[in-house]
């Protein structure tokens, strides 16, 4: 008789979160079998969940969670990095129809996990994946940041934006950050200077700023006009401008005329199409070093949720009143 463990299914969209018994499978040569002690919500989950998430391709029913954190419970007969017992963490599933982490185990390819740090606990690992490497990818991927660079992160206070300031200090950038006045001393803590984008034009803070020039990098977590601004804050030739949520149709004008560059994120490409999943272990591991180091945290919402109370949790998230990034405890270590 198969091994069976609880998960949250959504069985079609805008359908409540369901909680349910299914079986637990077996990891293939290249997978770990993991057993997960917590799960980061994402605003992705909640799109996904109301059908709205079309790029995510993960059809229904399903079991939403992209990110999670546990202990390795078995390992496939190719993995040779990871043993039973393991603590790791990763952008495992939740889309593409790959199980997500709403549920007591997951089957996870093996390239997309590394060690989770262990100057935190896996409730705060679970917080990191997503939002990590989604910053990672814009501001060293992409933008190749380094000492010396000034750096522009628009929503710096927010989910990739906390990630990208961070990351962008721990190479050496001069960094700024736009946000409104309720976060903008969140932005100061992180280590950026705070920009209040509702009392300040972009002419305004880049004159500021850098007297004029533009920014070395500026990296757009909000999308729409904010991504029109960054075209306009970018410095002239040498500038680059990345973004996470390019999708709309904007004018490249403002761009070309500094002979600038531009960017996109598109995070879930590895996990839909199974190129580059290795690199995203990789990004993970800078995370540990990071975290390790002292120089990366993550700013969580005290509120607990277990598995039973993913709705209330999913509803939490949608409510706006979380301050940092929602958990939900699955299982204890």
């Amino acid at each position: 008789m198969s091994k069976m463990m609880k998960a949250v299914v959504v069985e079609q969209a805008n359908a409540p979160l369901a909680l349910a018994s299914l079986p637990v499978a077996e990891p293939g040569p290249n997978e770990v079998r993991v057993k997960v002690v917590a799960s980061g919500v994402n605003p992705l989950d909640l799109k996904i969940a109301a059908g709205k998430a079309p790029h995510a391709k993960h059809p229904f029913p399903a079991i939403l969670g992209l990110d999670s954190a546990g202990i390795v419970d078995a390992v496939g007969g190719n993995v040779t990095r990871f043993k039973v017992g393991d603590a790791v963490y990763g952008l495992t599933g939740g889309v593409g129809g790959v199980q997500g982490s709403l549920a007591e185990f997951i089957i996870a390819d093996a390239d997309l996990l590394a060690p989770a740090p262990k100057s935190i606990d896996l409730r705060q690992a679970a917080s990191i994946p997503l939002i990590f490497i989604t910053a990672w990818e814009g501001m060293v991927d992409r933008a190749k940041v380094s000492s010396g660079k000034t750096v522009l992160v628009h929503g710096g206070a927010g989910g990739v934006g906390q990630m990208a300031v961070q990351i962008a200090k721990a190479f050496g950038a001069d960094v700024y950050a736009t946000g409104n006045a309720s976060s903008q001393e969140t932005i100061r803590e992180l280590g950026a200077t705070p920009i209040d984008y509702n009392t300040q034009t972009v002419d305004e803070y880049v004159q500021e700023h850098t007297g004029g020039e533009g920014f070395d990098i500026v990296y757009d977590t909000v999308g729409g006009e904010v991504l029109d601004n960054s075209f306009k804050a970018v410095k002239t030739y040498v500038g680059h401008v990345v973004s996470c949520l390019g999708w709309g149709t904007h004018s490249i004008a403002p761009l070309s005329f500094k002979g600038a560059t531009y960017s996109g994120v598109f995070t879930l490409l590895p996990l839909l199409t199974g190129a580059g999943r290795a690199h995203h272990g990789e990004i993970m591991q800078q995370a540990t070093k990071l975290v390790e180091g002292g120089k990366l945290r993550v700013l969580q919402d005290p509120n607990r949720f277990e598995l039973s109370q993913a709705n209330e949790a999913h509803e939490y998230q949608a409510s706006g009143k979380a301050r940092g990034k929602v958990v939900i405890d699955i299982s204890e270590v």
